[in-house]
């Protein structure tokens, strides 16, 4: 098992940033991938950034530029720094934890972080 916290939400203006942490915990030596996805009301749950634990990253078309993900292993945290942020990128921010056994992926998530962007 894989337990996840997520903290650093909040309310922010238009053109701001954040930076979201996520701690992780329990068995963390199976983990292949980390990511960010976020979920809007009424909107399905999108992903926003992923981080594999070789430490390559991948970015939705819509964050792109705006968005790092990064990993510090000695903490157990993946950040999610957020840039330029857009009214749309108001939604609930829930970090994921993955693992790969024999073909079946495995998914780990915390329990979300609300950030709202203000126009």
């Amino acid at each position: 098992q894989v337990q996840l916290v997520e903290s650093g939400g909040g309310l922010v203006q238009a053109g701001g940033s954040l930076r979201l942490s996520c701690v992780a915990s329990g068995s963390i030596f199976s983990i292949d991938v980390m990511g960010w996805y976020r979920q809007a009301p009424g909107k399905q749950r999108e992903l926003v950034a992923t981080i594999t634990s070789g430490g390559r990253t991948t970015y939705a078309d819509f964050v792109k530029g705006r968005v790092t993900i990064s990993r510090d292993n000695a903490k157990n945290t993946v950040y999610l720094q957020m840039n330029t942020l857009k009214p749309e990128d108001t939604a609930v921010y829930y970090c994921n934890a993955a693992r790969v056994v024999a073909a079946v992926r495995y998914d780990y998530w915390g329990q979300g972080t609300q950030v709202t962007v203000s126009s």
